[in-house]
């Protein structure tokens, strides 16, 4: 299983990928001014295309699966995979992110300083903060 992180350089290139993408799909406009063709500005594909953007999804759904998992009873697998420290040395460098490190998506939402893995047990409380990563004024 790889990383479940995506490093900034990976959400770059995926950005990147996703306005390649809507341009290819929205074409070229024809300025009313000058009357030439031109490219579409990142800003104006987003303004086209209403839906969140591809990083903002894969962060809505990490954080969706997460605490399926949470709310899962401590005998299960997946939870000790989830909350549970390796034994052993750990590699040298910088440590990998975890799931558990969920903390810095809550961050982005203004929800770091909470209890996660007990905020995951109320569905109804836990979607609504959910639906704040998906709303697009949100970075």
């Amino acid at each position: 299983m790889g990383n479940p992180f995506l490093s900034f350089r990976e959400e770059w290139k995926l950005r990147v990928f996703e306005n390649k993408v809507l341009s290819r799909i929205f074409g070229p406009r024809r300025d009313e001014v000058t009357g030439e063709w031109r490219r579409l500005h990142n800003e104006e594909l987003n303004d086209l295309y209403c839906s969140p953007n591809i990083v903002r999804v894969i962060k809505w759904r990490r954080m969706r699966w997460t605490a399926h998992v949470a709310r899962m009873g401590e005998e299960r697998g997946v939870y000790r995979v989830l909350v549970g420290k390796p034994e052993g040395k750990s590699p040298l460098g910088r440590p990998r992110r975890r799931w558990v490190d969920i903390r810095k998506d809550l961050q982005e939402v203004g929800c770091g300083y909470m209890d996660w893995s007990g905020l995951a047990q109320d569905r109804d409380r836990w979607r609504t903060l959910v639906s704040a990563v998906m709303n697009p004024r949100v970075p």
